[in-house]
């Protein structure tokens, strides 16, 4: 595969993140082809290091949850108490074109690092505050991981059905927008850059950013005036739209449009239920989903999933299988979209990291190199902005890296 030049080439990023909404903002500036310099404590780093399924990769500070974090960037080690780490610190901010951190709000100003004092060093610096209130607000402070977002944002409270509810997403899906809401931030404001000259500040909060998600549910809400409605794996915009079983399964079938429905009582053989009153209109049709429902399972039943799937598919009706993770993974779709790049790392192996998603035709992003040890690229980076071999040393004596 040709790679061509990258869109973000030349742009350095310091990055201070941990975990999961920092260091996702900040794949995407690398999987870009920016330089980001991954900004690690010296004594374990970032702590997703130590997170993972393999006790063996947390041993090596190498955790799975690592791995699929930060492919394609560099890591410093630098102790941002000490004077001689600060000194550092603000010789690399000079270079620098853009600074993402997510720490509490308070954390970089005791540093003595705030926006004020980092735009004085660098006038063009673009700074993202990621957090999980904001700056500023009464909740500012508080500390929050992803599940205490889920429940704040009302997303746990909107899933499930009358038996199982409050539920969470199957993943961080706040620290992930989170982290998206981050990286097209910045993007916004390398753009601004460009036209004007200017940096910026900016604040990222993930509660904001859950927010906008759920942009139907609080249309219906605040402009509706209707509540949320637990419908588990049905889909509250139409009928039949949902999960169904199948004579080996389940099939999700989304007949949104009147002329989909339709299609799916042709190919389901209940043409009869198209003119039956409590289903030949839409909003009628979700009215009466539960006495729907059995109807077309009854003949759903009769065959495999993927023989429905093919069936209605072929009529124009949105339907596919519901795979396992193993199975959506491998499937030839994403493998045909080359979604993962290999790259290699001694004492693991061979690694599938996600490659950027957007496919651009001039400026493609992939997996370049793999995530980094910590502290592999410390001497490299020290030496790029002018200290010497003794200088290093001493750094390393006074455990500033």
């Amino acid at each position: 595969m040709e790679h061509k030049k990258a869109l973000l080439d030349g742009i350095r990023v310091l990055d201070l993140t941990n975990v999961l909404s920092g260091p996702f903002a900040t794949l995407h500036c690398s999987l870009l082809g920016a330089e980001v310099v991954k900004i690690e404590n010296p004594t374990d780093g970032d702590l997703a290091r130590k997170l993972g399924c393999v006790p063996k990769y947390n041993q090596m500070l190498m955790g799975t949850s690592f791995l699929a974090q930060n492919a394609n960037k560099k890591s410093l080690t630098l102790n941002l108490k000490l004077s001689e780490g600060k000194e550092i610190f603000r010789k690399l901010v000079a270079t620098a074109d853009v600074v993402v951190e997510n720490f509490r709000p308070d954390v970089m100003i005791r540093l003595g690092f705030s926006y004020d004092v980092l735009s004085h060093i660098n006038s063009k610096l673009i700074y993202c505050a990621i957090s999980g209130f904001g700056q500023t607000g009464p909740d500012a402070l508080k500390p929050a991981y992803d599940q205490i977002i889920q429940g704040l944002s009302g997303e746990m409270a909107i899933n499930g059905d009358e038996r199982l509810n409050p539920l969470r997403a199957g993943f961080p899906v706040c620290d992930t927008v989170g982290g998206l809401n981050a990286a097209f931030a910045i993007m916004a404001a390398l753009f601004h850059r460009e036209r004007t000259g200017e940096g910026q500040f900016i604040d990222v909060a993930l509660l904001d950013s859950i927010m906008p998600l759920m942009g139907w549910v609080a249309a219906n809400l605040m402009i509706g005036g209707q509540q949320p409605v637990l419908m588990g794996n049905d889909n509250f915009t139409a009928a039949p739209s949902g999960v169904f079983r199948t004579l080996d399964g389940f099939i999700n079938i989304a007949a949104n449009k009147q002329e989909q429905w339709e299609a799916v009582a042709n190919v389901l053989g209940v043409p009869e239920l198209k003119t039956d009153p409590r289903f030949q209109e839409r909003d009628t049709r979700k009215k009466n989903r539960k006495e729907l429902t059995p109807l077309l399972e009854a003949k759903l039943a009769l065959k495999k999933t993927d023989v429905w799937v093919e069936e209605l598919n072929k009529h124009d009706v949105p339907a596919g299988a519901i795979l396992a993770l193993e199975a959506a993974l491998h499937q030839e779709q994403i493998q045909h979209r080359n979604t993962f790049g290999t790259t290699f790392i001694e004492g693991i192996g061979n690694l599938e990291l996600f490659n950027l998603t957007a496919k651009f035709s001039k400026t493609p992003g992939f997996v370049e190199t793999p995530p980094p040890k910590l502290g592999e690229h410390t001497v490299e980076i020290l030496k790029g902005i002018g200290y010497t071999d003794e200088e290093i040393t001493k750094f390393k004596q006074c455990r500033a890296v």
